[in-house]
């Protein structure tokens, strides 16, 4: 049986700046890459994250983060790649639109549900079995004894959500571990979730909904 295409004819690659008084920041996205990045964003924590979302999400990105790194950089990050990922899909013709997929990081397990709907939100489930610990991990751990805690991964994929039209859900299914092995999971969770929901199905015509749009 021949093999199915993740390609789309037209690229689906989008170059952005965001400059402000504080920050500059430039990406380059493309959606059908191989997982090749080059990402300094100023936080080595949210490099090293948003390295594991493009790797297993297949996604080629460059990004250069530059400026004042106490005014909202994070989440500037979010709102240009938001922004970037968004434009990537065009119209969003033939796209399957819906992701799902839990990833396991030693004994953690993540679980990242999207559909690329147009109307952004975000959604926190703890379905793990010692909820009280891993609300403690998300209140009080930093990322390996950095300043980087949960609240800045929230303001970042908060700031991609909006600014991606994406509908995303998650679900802390086991804790047993500590806020590396959960940011771990989740951002691998969300790329591949990603991955599978901007894969252009061959018998999709025109935009996945009944309304004929999404915006």
């Amino acid at each position: 049986m021949a093999k199915l295409s993740r390609r789309k004819t037209k690229p689906r690659r989008v170059v952005l700046q965001r400059k402000t008084t504080e920050v500059t920041i430039s990406v380059d996205f493309n959606i059908d890459g191989y997982g090749k990045t080059d990402i300094q964003t100023g936080f080595e924590p949210l490099s090293h994250l948003l390295t594991l979302f493009a790797f297993h999400g297949l996604f080629d990105l460059k990004l250069s983060a530059q400026g004042d790194l106490e005014h909202h950089i994070i989440e500037d990050i979010g709102i240009v790649l938001g922004k970037a990922f968004r434009d990537s899909l065009g119209d969003m013709s033939g796209i399957n639109r819906y992701g799902s997929f839990s990833a396991t990081m030693d004994k953690v397990v993540v679980e990242a549900d999207i559909d690329l709907s147009g109307r952004p939100s975000m959604h926190r489930e703890v379905s793990a079995g010692n909820k009280t610990k891993v609300e403690n991990i998300l209140a009080h751990e930093t990322f390996d004894n950095t300043d980087f805690n949960f609240k800045h991964a929230e303001e970042f994929l908060g700031a991609f959500v909006q600014h991606a039209g994406i509908s995303f859900v998650y679900n802390i299914k086991s804790g047993e571990g500590d806020l590396h092995h959960l940011l771990e999971a989740l951002f691998k969770a969300l790329g591949k979730a990603l991955d599978q929901a901007t894969q252009i199905d061959p018998r999709r015509h025109g935009v996945p909904s009944t309304k004929g749009v999404i915006d």
